[in-house]
Formats: structure tokens, C-alpha cells, sequence
């Protein structure tokens, strides 16, 4: 059976298309001195609308490109104003399950875009995320939102059904001004072991207790949700069905089992070839990949399994770094500086205070190493072409 599923593993990482080349940023032209926030002069004519946009910004709007806020009691509070203003925050997430209705939902979402302007974003509008999974994580349950089930449950559909459910709650979340889903979940749990593992099985959160029903039935998710419209986010790489703790609120979640090449990969596998947008990366430590960095700090995990071996090309997400037990030891600005050197392009923050710190972090960063100013320009391209694609960097594009 080990032997099949590593077959398999081979096979979808084979066909997945290698579109990082595609996707890679031009060499930029000489750029100012360390620290100078003029954008880098690269002629117009040689870029498409992404990299113009990303060549109008100075250097602490395209770090802010990389801030992706929460909002505190799904609020646009002081705290989201201050760093949309201040540090250019340029996304933001809805952080509490919530029983208010669609239209609540949707106003909040709307005086968000409202902030974005010349002074705060250069302009560009922002993602607007929620974690809207089912089950105990059925982010929205008010008015005008389906009661979505578990995943426990959607694993034992029919995955054509699913897609069909899943392009509905898409339309719904569109409809309510949410422009990226933080889902499916494509980590598997052993069968037996849920109870014991807390941050999926024990939610309900898994497909499935194997590789190739959690593979099916996340694509299904995907499809549904790009017949509707909205871009997803599959997580938690390189998985956490084989840990025990929840890294939301204990330090020194280990996986000791899963391994570069594992069969727990294949769902991530074909979610990539499916088309995914986002992949977020887990604060654990995985001992057999890399047991001296957290994998949302290790360049072996983003940069040489996810994009290289796996051939992601888009958006590299944390997850949260911000209200996290597991990171809460590691200074703030230290925690998105080592992301981003790592390979990763958003910053997931729970709360909005701490992007001060990580944007000054970066921004001082970049004044004083070349190569990391470069990373920058990197993920800030890589978020921007995510907007372009579904409409946020404005009519010019």
C-alpha cells in the first residue's frame, strides 16, 4: 500500500504544472539607496499590470502587501484602521465564528475596500478572507449562510455533489464581500488517531481518513469554489493529521513521521494541480523534513518542497503568526522577517498591533540586505498577481 500511494504521489507531483517560471518577477533595474522608498524604475512598457503596480509602490507599501490582518471581533476596529493606514496593510480576515447576517457581514467587508487609497494600499483593493470550512468551523452560520456540515461529513458525498454545495457557499461568501476562502483542509488523520489529534480530528475538520478520499473530496471543495468565483486556500502543509497538539494554543507541536516524499502529501499534491491559490504553511516542527525550524520558518519546507519539488507558484501563506502559542517565544518582527526569508508571501496576523512591528522588521530588513529587499519584491508580486486574476488591482488591469 506504502509503495502505491508513493506511486501515486510521483505521478500527480509530476503533472503538476511548472508555472514558477511564468510567474517569476524580472530582474529589476539598479534600485535606489538602502532604505529609499522610490519604487524601482522599470520601464512600463516591459510589464504587465501586476509588476506596474508593483513597481508604482514604495518599499513599506509593498511590505504592506504582506500584512494580512485580522479583524478583532470581526470589526473593522482603531487597531485595522491604524495599520491600513500606517503600515498599508493590504488583506484582512474575519477572525470569530458569527451568527450575524449576510448583509452584517457584507457592510464590514465594504467599509474594508473603502480604506483602500492611494495614501494607504497605492490603491489596490484588499483580500478579504474567512475561514469558512463547515462544522465547527462554519465561520458564518447567520442569516443568508447555508449550515455547512463538517468535513467529516462532506468526505462521504459524492464529489460531484460537493462541488455543486460548494459552488453555493462560494456565491454565498461572495455575496457577503468575502474574497478568499481559507479552505479546504487537505490534511489526513490516521484512522483511529482523531480523538488524539486536536487540531483536525477531534474538529471534524478531515475529509477523510486517507490519502485519496481527503485528495478527491478537497478537489471537489476547489472546483465548487472556483465555479464560483473565489479563491482558496488549502492548508495546513506539509500537514498536521499526525501531530496531537493545536498549535493555536500549544508550543512544541511535532509531526515525527511525515517525510519529504510522504503519501500524507498527496492531497496538497492534487489540490496544487487543482488550481489552488493559496497554500498555508503550519507553525509545527516536522523532524524528518527539517527538525531545527518551525515550517513556517523553514526554507526546506516553503522553498525547497513547496515551490520546488511541488512546483507551487502561487501565494505562500503563514499560518497565524500573530495570536499563536507556538510562536509566542518569537519576537514579532522576527517572526515575518524569518517567513518571508523562508519563501513564504502572506503574513497571517491575528491581531492588528503586531503589524507594526513586523512591518518595521522587514522594512529595516530590506534597507540592509539586497537579496531579502528582492524576496519582497517577490511576494508582494505574487499577492498582487493574485489580485489581478480576480479583480482587485483596479480597471486598469
Amino acid at each position: 500500500m506504502l509503495a502505491d500511494s508513493r506511486t501515486l504521489l510521483t505521478a500527480v507531483l509530476t503533472a503538476i504544472p511548472v508555472l514558477a517560471a511564468a510567474c517569476a518577477p524580472p530582474a529589476h533595474a539598479a534600485r535606489p539607496a538602502a532604505g529609499s522608498p522610490v519604487p524601482t524604475p522599470i520601464p512600463s512598457a516591459e510589464l504587465d499590470c501586476a509588476q506596474q503596480r508593483l513597481a508604482a509602490l514604495d518599499e513599506p507599501r509593498r511590505v504592506g502587501q504582506l500584512l494580512w490582518i485580522g479583524l478583532r471581533d470581526n470589526q473593522l476596529g482603531p487597531e485595522e484602521q491604524t495599520a491600513v493606514r500606517d503600515q498599508h496593510a493590504g488583506s484582512v480576515w474575519f477572525t470569530e465564528l458569527s451568527s450575524a447576517p449576510l448583509e452584517q457581514v457584507r457592510a464590514v467587508s465594504a467599509a474594508v475596500q473603502a480604506l483602500a487609497s492611494a495614501e494607504t494600499t497605492g490603491g489596490i483593493q484588499f483580500l478579504v478572507a474567512a475561514n469558512q470550512e463547515g462544522g465547527q468551523i462554519d465561520q458564518f452560520h447567520g442569516a443568508g449562510f447555508t449550515a455547512i456540515p463538517p468535513a467529516s461529513e462532506q468526505g462521504r458525498l459524492d464529489p460531484a455533489r460537493l462541488r455543486g454545495e460548494a459552488a453555493g457557499w462560494g456565491r454565498e461568501l461572495r455575496a457577503a464581500g468575502i474574497n478568499l476562502e481559507v479552505a479546504p483542509v487537505m490534511d489526513t488523520v490516521p484512522p483511529g488517531q482523531d480523538e488524539r489529534n486536536q487540531p483536525i480530528g477531534a474538529l471534524h475538520r478531515a475529509f477523510g481518513g486517507d490519502t485519496t478520499t481527503v485528495s478527491s473530496h478537497g478537489v471537489a471543495f476547489i472546483q465548487g469554489m472556483h465555479d464560483a468565483g473565489e479563491p482558496v486556500t488549502i492548508k495546513h502543509f506539509p500537514g498536521l493529521g499526525r501531530v496531537q497538539g493545536n498549535t493555536d494554543f500549544a508550543a512544541g507541536v511535532v509531526d515525527p513521521e511525515t517525510t519529504a516524499d510522504d503519501p500524507y502529501l498527496e492531497p496538497f499534491a492534487a489540490g496544487i494541480a487543482a488550481g489552488a491559490d493559496l497554500v498555508m504553511v503550519s507553525t509545527a516542527t516536522y523532524s524528518k523534513i527539517d527538525p531545527d525550524h518551525l515550517a513556517a520558518f523553514s526554507p526546506v519546507v516553503i522553498h525547497d518542497l513547496l515551490r520546488g519539488r511541488m512546483a507551487f507558484s502561487g501565494v505562500i501563506a503563514a499560518d497565524d503568526l500573530g495570536a499563536a502559542a507556538e510562536v509566542a517565544g518569537i519576537p514579532a518582527g522576527r517572526r515575518a522577517v524569518d517567513f518571508v526569508a523562508a519563501g513564504g508571501d502572506l503574513i497571517d496576523i491575528k491581531y492588528a498591533a503586531l503589524a507594526a512591528p513586523m512591518a518595521e522588521a522587514m522594512l529595516a530588513r530590506a534597507g540592509q540586505d539586497a537579496g531579502f529587499r528582492a524576496r519582497v519584491d517577490d511576494a508582494a508580486l505574487r499577492v498582487l498577481r493574485l489580485k489581478q486574476r480576480y479583480g482587485l488591482l483596479g480597471r486598469s488591469c
